[in-house]
């Protein structure tokens, strides 16, 4: 997909995120694991690892919940009682050997859309904070409503830096809800985004390096603490951003 076009799907899936916040929680159950719930819904068992920041598809717990990006309800996952058991049986002879079913998480290919195909498991430290400041809205679902990043408390005009070196694709705020918006590409299929900016000071094109002064923080268009809104992206698929964090 060219570079340009690939540009708007990516802001197209931030307004469609912040207009419908669509998407699910399905909590695991015995016997079910990640391959069995991401064929269920229609998703790829890559992406829906990615998204979780799950590193070892092959353990879920029981009782953990995963976020089913795009999905309108929550949906029953079919198991036989045959495969549950063997399971299960797995489970307590071997723990530390995953059951052979999930392989095909393994070997799940990522869209044909992306660019390049990302790492297969969240790396540590691979983006720097943005600011220093405590996060007052987390990752995922609350109270119905899906954040598909993480937005720090810090005083308005604090200075906002590059998460890691990449090309400023985006700068401006046309996006309705994030204000005055950055996007860089970095490399790997990796964009993050900088979003309730009282002013930016990078351009459209510019290639900036990890710590690089990108804007002033401001207060989000609704109004209320100033804050700076943050999400990583593989792509356009959001992930949570404290799996890539120090």
């Amino acid at each position: 997909m060219p570079i340009r076009a690939f540009i708007l799907v990516l802001i197209f899936s931030l307004l469609a995120g912040c207009a419908s916040r669509k998407g699910v929680y399905h909590t695991v159950k015995q016997g079910q694991t990640l391959y069995r719930i991401s064929q269920t819904y229609g998703v790829d068992p890559t992406q829906l690892a990615r998204v979780n920041g799950v590193s070892d598809p092959t353990r879920l717990r029981v009782g953990q919940r995963l976020y089913i990006p795009q999905a309108s309800r929550v949906q029953t996952v079919p198991k036989t009682i045959k495969a549950a058991k063997s399971e299960s049986a797995v489970a307590k002879l071997q723990p530390k050997v995953p059951p052979r079913s999930v392989s095909p998480v393994k070997t799940s290919s990522p869209a044909k859309s992306k660019p390049a195909p990302p790492p297969k498991s969240p790396t540590k430290g691979l983006f720097a904070y943005p600011v220093k400041g405590k996060i007052v809205k987390h990752f995922g679902e609350r109270a119905g409503n899906i954040n598909r990043g993480v937005e720090f408390a810090v005083p308005r005009g604090t200075t906002v830096m590059a998460a890691a070196k990449g090309r400023v694709i985006y700068s401006g705020n046309g996006i309705k809800g994030y204000g005055h918006l950055i996007i860089i590409k970095h490399r790997d299929s990796y964009y993050t985004v900088y979003g309730y900016n009282e002013q930016n000071l990078v351009a459209n094109g510019v290639d900036v390096v990890r710590g690089q002064r990108i804007a002033l923080s401001g207060v989000p268009p609704s109004g209320g603490q100033a804050r700076l809104h943050f999400e990583i992206r593989i792509g356009k698929e959001a992930v949570n951003p404290i799996f890539y964090l120090p």
